[in-house]
């Protein structure tokens, strides 16, 4: 079974294009989505999170405040770094285990928005870079997240270019609005499947 990472920018449709890849019958473990159920679930990365950035990490209901651990982080390097040493190892453990599950499928997905920049890219056996103009990303994501346009550039500081990105990847989804991606997905999908069998 070959294993396949998945990634893009802020605002690139990345989680859209998983979604396509689900229909078609490929199993998508989102690192986000995981990390977010981890935060919120897991006692130990509370506790961490709490003596790390203070109690108010999570809102009265013990719900993480996510508002305010992104204006934390998104403007310190170093706190961003805290945040990811704390809840990637857990992450890497809940995904080891849900591959032990998968063994019956051609190929899986990792989806995770820091492949690239947390060097961990290296360990799938290929990878899908998911890429889109930039005024396009801004503008997903001011309507997604309900914020100004400063804010997402903002976020998108901490991320590495799409032309970095590429220089890593083996596949390439360009998602602009006057893209076909589903004539791109089905390709790189039948590419995959086909070195899964070689």
């Amino acid at each position: 079974m070959l294993k396949v990472g998945l990634t893009g920018g802020i605002g690139s449709g990345k989680s859209v294009i998983s979604k396509v890849f689900e229909i078609l019958g490929i199993p998508v473990y989102n690192s986000d989505n995981v990390a977010k159920y981890l935060i919120n679930n897991l006692p130990i990365i509370k506790e961490k999170l709490i003596y790390e950035f203070g109690n108010e990490v999570f809102d009265q209901n013990g719900n993480l405040n996510q508002q305010f651990l992104a204006q934390l982080v998104f403007n310190s390097p170093g706190k961003l770094n805290i945040l990811n040493s704390i809840i990637h190892p857990e992450v890497r453990e809940d995904f080891v285990k849900w591959l032990n599950s998968k063994n019956e499928f051609p190929y899986i997905i990792k989806e995770a928005a820091i492949i690239v920049e947390s060097e961990t890219y290296k360990e799938p056996d290929y990878l899908i870079v998911v890429t889109a103009l930039e005024k396009e990303k801004i503008k997903r994501v001011m309507e997604r997240d309900n914020c100004s346009e400063n804010e997402v550039k903002q976020r998108m500081k901490n991320q590495l270019p799409d032309a970095e990105k590429i220089k890593v990847a083996d596949f390439i989804i360009n998602n602009n609005e006057n893209e076909m991606i589903l004539k791109q997905i089905i390709s790189i999908h039948n590419q995959i499947i086909k070195l899964s069998k070689e």
